[in-house]
């Protein structure tokens, strides 16, 4: 049976414990936050801890290595799916390909020039390390700076927008509140006249029925009238 075709909360070759689908989108929703900035650093493993960090403080217990092995796992079965074009038979699907349509906008819109991959290029990072690692030695200060710099920035984007949709929604809020309280006003005017209508009507049916009793002692007074004038 094709790997890619068991459900989503199998386990990663044994070593960890099972993910849980809650497990997994959270890790998805987390990771697509950081996608923009994985790709402004070359250094990914700060990037992984505070991954793992975050979910931590969702509940999870998982790792750097746990998050990062799961990650590439998900990024190699939305591959395999894009290929065979069987994305229904993965529940993160469309999740995936939002995140790689984005990434994909962002490289067109910002490096015209710069080859779309699916890959993080966690693995050629890794690598680029080991080959020159006494040179990072002494770029290390100014690359923790520029990483610090890079996710400072995304977490002011990240705040920025969440004001901006806070006041979109205090805004619309506001404008239903508005709403509900002109329909409420209108429908107590709408009362106010019913209950008005029914008034008239009341009084109109006293009146009609005061009448009809006033011609009916009228008519029984005559006939008891006649009667008597009859016997007489």
């Amino acid at each position: 049976m094709d790997p890619r075709h068991l459900d989503d909360h199998m386990s990663e070759g044994g070593k960890f414990p099972q993910w849980s689908i809650q497990e997994t989108r959270d890790l998805v929703m987390i990771r697509a936050d950081f996608d923009s900035a994985f790709f402004e650093t070359k250094r990914n493993k700060f990037l992984w801890e505070v991954i793992s960090t975050k979910m931590k403080e969702r509940g999870h217990n998982r790792g750097v290595e746990q998050c990062k092995t799961k990650w590439k796992n998900l990024v190699s079965r939305y591959k395999g799916m894009e290929q065979e074009g069987t994305g229904q038979y993965f529940p993160f699907y469309n999740e995936l390909q939002e995140i790689f349509t984005n990434r994909m906008q962002r490289l067109l819109s910002m490096e015209p020039r710069r080859e779309f991959s699916f890959d993080d290029h966690e693995d050629d990072n890794d690598n680029a390390e080991k080959a020159s690692g006494s040179k990072k030695k002494r770029n290390s200060g100014e690359s923790s700076y520029k990483l610090r710099e890079t996710l400072e920035k995304f977490m002011k984007q990240q705040m920025q927008t969440e004001t901006e949709l806070m006041k979109l929604y205090e805004a619309r809020e506001e404008e239903r509140r508005m709403k509900e309280m002109e329909w409420r006003k209108r429908m107590e005017e709408l009362e106010k006249e019913r209950l008005r209508l029914d008034e008239q009507w009341r009084e109109r049916e006293d009146q009609r029925r005061a009448r009809e009793e006033a011609r009916a002692e009228k008519r029984d007074t005559l006939i008891a009238t006649l009667l008597n004038k009859l016997r007489s």
